[in-house]
């Protein structure tokens, strides 16, 4: 009952967040997805609803938060190789802190704009 309670809650602040933002093919989406051990990070176009680019966290090594800072740091790196600097930023119903912030400032660290 409690699962389903928090993922519904979840999925009502995603769809919050996404009915204020978009992404272009100027600025484009980067989404964020945290699983359990895992997070992933994706690049969006919306207006072509396509990914862009794509970055997970199976290959790394370390702590939870310290995986999420190599894709911050992977997932800019990648972008700045595909000309992207300026994304939209969507922690698709995730808290701001903990994974989620340490990707974000890593991707900030390596050049992405949001």
């Amino acid at each position: 009952m409690a699962v389903t309670n928090k993922l519904s809650r979840r999925e009502k602040i995603k769809f919050s967040i996404r009915k204020k933002l978009s992404g272009t093919a100027d600025r484009p989406r980067l989404s964020v997805f945290r699983s359990n051990s895992e997070i992933y990070a994706q690049i969006i176009d919306d207006t072509t609803k396509k990914t862009v680019l794509s970055v997970s966290s199976l290959k790394a090594t370390g702590t939870k938060t310290e995986k999420a800072k190599v894709v911050g740091a992977a997932i800019a790196e990648k972008a700045k190789a595909a000309n992207i600097t300026h994304v939209v930023f969507d922690r698709n119903g995730f808290l701001y802190h903990g994974r989620v912030k340490a990707l974000a400032d890593a991707a900030r660290e390596n050049g992405l704009q949001f």
